[in-house]
This record gives structure tokens, sequence and C-alpha cells, in this order.
């Protein structure tokens, strides 16, 4: 395997993607000696067959707002590889989503997804609707519109979806009962659904608590604990606030949260009610952290 060659035809093959280029190019320099030394993986062409996707769907999602206005956004799925189960990966609603983003986030999800040891295979999907300053009407009808357009490419044993960015249990609530309709059937075909219809009792702070799991496993190789040390954690969404909630527990003090109109630091530390107060600001859909100070 010659890595720059491969990126070389991946570029042609892709222009203008480069969150994408980046994430092969990472992962292909990291695996480059060990895949040589091994001919069977260049027999089978290995490389070639898991840099590209094994489909890309692309489509609109008309909606209408309060007043009635229509309006259209991208929707897109991309199922990349499901050599050991069904797709799985997040949905992510975001201005800033494209296909790059989502081939980057969707390649990197087959890796993550086979270290479980489960099962599953890798896929990203989403939109560019900006959840942010919509009514729960206009994100509900958006949902719905999206998920008319997906559900048919979706189902537990061959792609199962579920939140990330601009994604949480109330727009997973909104697209799993909308697939409910379509299909007529109960299955698991979204994770990250609410407790009363079929989700999991800490599925909401699970990332956020695998993150700090991850940081306390790290620490224990060096002889140390998060107990007492000072922590910086960027944003206060789907993961930031699992984490920070896990590391107040484990005695560690959080000094910094932040959102898209800046960041709060609070020497003290942000505990208790200090971390309520903050799910009281995400569930009011401002998606701000001014008022904190």
């Amino acid at each position: 395997m010659n890595v720059d060659t491969i990126m070389n035809d991946l570029v042609k093959r892709h222009p203008g993607e480069v969150e994408y280029h980046q994430a092969v190019r990472e992962v292909l320099e990291s695996i480059e000696e060990i895949y040589n030394e091994n001919p069977h993986f260049r027999s089978a062409n290995i490389v070639d067959r898991i840099i590209e996707p094994d489909r890309v769907m692309t489509f609109k999602v008309p909606w209408a707002d309060d007043q009635g206005t229509v309006h259209v956004n991208l929707g897109y799925r991309i199922q990349f590889n499901n050599a050991i189960g069904p797709y799985k990966g997040g949905l992510r609603f975001h201005p800033s989503v494209n296909l790059s983003i989502l081939k980057f986030l969707g390649f990197e999800q087959i890796f993550k997804n086979s270290l479980t040891s489960l099962p599953m295979g890798g896929a990203k999907g989403g939109s560019d609707f900006d959840p942010k300053g919509k009514s729960n009407a206009e994100i509900m009808r958006f949902c719905q519109a999206f998920m008319m357009e997906l559900w048919n490419n979706i189902g537990p044993d061959t792609d199962v979806p579920a939140g990330d960015i601009g994604v949480g249990g109330r727009e997973i609530g909104y697209l799993y009962g909308m697939y409910r309709k379509l299909a007529r059937e109960n299955t698991g075909v979204l994770t990250g659904k609410g407790i009363n219809w079929g989700g999991s009792l800490v599925r909401p702070e699970a990332t956020g608590f695998g993150c700090v799991y991850f940081a306390k496993e790290m620490l224990a190789t060096k002889g140390e604990t998060l107990k007492g040390k000072t922590v910086a954690i960027s944003g206060f969404g789907n993961v930031a606030w699992g984490a920070a909630l896990k590391v107040t527990e484990l005695g560690g003090k959080v000094l910094t949260l932040s959102g898209p109109d800046g960041y709060v630091y609070d020497p003290d530390g942000i505990s208790g009610e200090k971390i309520e107060y903050m799910l009281e600001l995400r569930a009011s859909n401002e998606d701000i952290v001014a008022p904190y100070a």
C-alpha cells in the first residue's frame, strides 16, 4: 500500500471533501506498515474496499415553519460499511453538515464500533437544518419530513441511526414516532429513545460518562485519579453535560463549559445546581451560556 497513491486517487474521485480526505489519510498512515506486512490484506484489496462508502443517500427535506412558509433542507445518510453488522451511527442536524463531514464521521464510525466488539457497522447521517431558535412544532415537522425520506432505508437489521449534535431525545422521539407510523412496527430502529418508548435508562449520559471513564483509566496507568483535578470541558451538548456530571462525581472540578455565544469560566467549579441550571437552559432551546453569568 502506498498512502500517497491511494489518496491521490481518492481526491480525484471526491474533490473538495477535505475532512473526509484527512480522516482516511490518518487511518491509512497508522496501518501502512502492518498492512504491507500481510499479503492477504493486499490480495483482498481491503483498503480500497473500506475507504469508499457502500452507498451515499442525499435527499431534500421540505418542511413548513409556524408561519406556513415552506423551507427546503438537505438530508443525508452515509452507509459506510456493514461487514460485521448493521450500519450504526448518529444523525447530526447542524448548518455545517455536508457530505465531506458525514463521510469523515461515517468512516471513523466503522472503527469506533468495531472496537466495542459488538457486531455493528459504520454509518452517519443528518441535515444542514439548524434546530436552534426553532419551536418544538417546527422541529417536529422537520423530523417527520426527514424520516419520510429515510425510513425505507433503515431498520433494526439494516441501519440503526442514533443522535448527535442537534439531535437529542426530543428529536429522536419525533423521528421514531414517524418511523413507527410509516413502517407499522415497533422495533429498535433508533437508539437514544426516551424510557417510555424503549430507551435505555442511562443513554443520555452514556457518551459523556464513557469519555470520563476513559480519562479515568488513562490516569490510572500513571497511578493518578480524577480526584482533585481541574477539568476544562468544551461545549454543553449531548456529551459535555454527562462528562461534567461524572467528573464531579469522581472528585474533579469542572471549570469551563461553552456554547455558540461564548464560554463559562467558573473557578468555584460547575456542579450540582449549576449543572441543573445549564440543563434547563438547554431544554429551553436557547442554546446559549450567557445567562449562567
